[in-house]
């Protein structure tokens, strides 16, 4: 049985407000509609510090390319690449917001399907 992914609200709303906006193929639509719709919503401080959110200084390992990246997820507008800071709302980002250590995604993305797993997930410095 799939586990239902834990947010916070406003996250919750950030993703809503991207599905609204189309910035998703049909697939990822279909798949975080469903995620959102069975999510399951807390304040910050009670969610596990083993998750991904906002904030979340986060490795992982991407199957797909068997690469290992660290990377911190952030709010679209503070996203800098050159500093490993990732929008919540990239590819990368999207799959995993939600999870927790130990579990493996297969995401559909419109340069075909990744597979990503998460190592580590630690608040951001």
């Amino acid at each position: 049985m799939k586990e239902n992914i834990i947010l916070t609200t406003g996250l919750y709303d950030l993703i809503k407000e991207h599905l609204r906006r189309k910035r998703v193929t049909p697939e990822e639509e279909e798949l975080l509609a469903e995620e959102l719709r069975t999510a399951g919503q807390l304040l910050k401080v009670d969610i596990s510090e083993d998750v991904v959110i906002l904030n979340k200084t986060v490795t992982y390992k991407n199957h797909t390319d068997g690469k290992t990246k660290t990377v911190t997820f952030v709010i679209p507008d503070k996203s800098k690449p050159s500093k490993n800071k990732i929008s919540i709302l990239s590819d990368e980002g999207i799959a995993m917001v939600g999870r927790k250590v130990g579990d493996t995604i297969v995401w559909p993305t419109t340069n075909g399907e990744i597979k990503l797993e998460v190592l580590k997930v630690e608040e951001a410095k």
